[in-house]
């Protein structure tokens, strides 16, 4: 499956679900919705254990690593049964189509990179970085209903991918490739020719035209970016400067935002693409008494997000805190 595979590396609100689609468009690379399969097995005990689970974590990770060594050669063993097990699920996925390719588009991976390499060192690997000012804002708005003060209590997502993205692009894999979505958005189709290089396809104009000429590549549905790239058919870059206009007459989360740069390291900024300078340029531009933004317009998604923020917040041990429990988990997953 190596051969077969392609990853996209990112962090969550970073544009991957538009490189999903663009690339999916490519009429060899099947792009279903994010899978999450690697995440759970880096988890196991051996490499990454959760903290909290319905079972003991610390008696697990004790457990498989006694048992490691015993195989036959050790966690070059346990790393192949790991593979047998998502190759046949990869495989069964390119079942029945016509594709070359399988690609995974699943940000979490972005957080156990070392054990993904390890299962799949011969992989094709696209990075994919973003402005984390704007990584951030799209955060708080899409997954926290512009509640920052929750959304970094929960989730502190750049001062953890910025870093974890940073050491694979360091040392990245013998097949990988760095987009940076300013780039992306302002010159698509420089970008999927220079991708099509590095995947050895040919270019086909339907990967900047996702939504009109591939029917695959809006009918990946699932987790990912519910709100603008459905309802577009090609990169736009009109979201570029839109993370500014949602801080401009918010000081706090401006101040939350300069406190997060604080945090960053000039190195890890630079390789994403970035300076500590410019983006501290950038966030004193922005307004703090200007008028805020006008509240997003009701949707689904709108009202799923709303429905999370409140279960957040109001979640009990009685009849009723249980029920919220069952519906935050359910948005929980919708807006993942």
């Amino acid at each position: 499956m190596q051969e077969k595979l392609l990853f996209i590396i990112a962090a969550p609100r970073s544009g991957s679900t538009l490189l999903n689609r663009m690339l999916g468009a490519q009429s060899k690379i099947h792009a279903p919705a994010e899978p999450h399969i690697l995440t759970p097995l880096a988890h196991l005990g051996y490499y990454e254990r959760v903290d909290e689970a319905p079972y003991d974590p610390i008696i697990s990770q004790l457990g498989i690593r006694e048992l490691v060594p015993n195989l036959p050669e050790g966690e070059t063993t346990y790393l192949e049964a790991l593979r047998l097990y998502c190759d046949h699920l990869y495989s069964g996925l390119l079942a029945g189509t016509p594709s070359q390719y399988l690609l995974d588009k699943t940000p979490a991976y972005g957080l156990v990179l070392d054990f993904v390499r390890r299962l799949y060192p011969e992989a094709r690997y696209v990075v994919l970085t973003r402005n984390p000012m704007a990584i951030w804002s799209s955060v708080v708005d899409s997954f926290y209903d512009g509640d920052h003060a929750m959304a970094h209590g929960h989730n502190p997502i750049v001062e953890r991918y910025v870093p974890a993205l940073a050491r694979f692009l360091r040392d990245p894999p013998s097949r990988s490739l760095h987009i940076r979505y300013e780039e992306l958005v302002a010159n698509p189709e420089a970008h999927m020719r220079d991708f099509c290089a590095f995947a050895d396809l040919d270019f086909e104009q339907g990967m900047v035209d996702y939504g009109k000429s591939n029917p695959q590549a809006s009918a990946a549905r699932g987790l990912g970016d519910p709100m603008t790239v459905a309802g577009q058919s090609r990169p736009v870059t009109d979201s570029l400067g839109k993370w500014a206009k949602q801080l401009a007459g918010r000081p706090e989360r401006i101040e939350q935002s300069r406190e997060i740069l604080s945090r960053l390291d000039d190195r890890d900024l630079a390789i994403w693409g970035f300076s500590r300078e410019s983006l501290a340029a950038e966030l004193d531009a922005i307004d703090p008494g200007a008028a805020p933004p006008r509240a997003p317009k009701m949707s689904r998604h709108v009202l799923e997000r709303r429905l999370t923020m409140a279960a957040r917040r109001r979640v009990g041990d009685n009849w009723l805190g249980r029920g919220v429990r069952k519906v935050r988990d359910i948005c929980d997953l919708l807006l993942r």
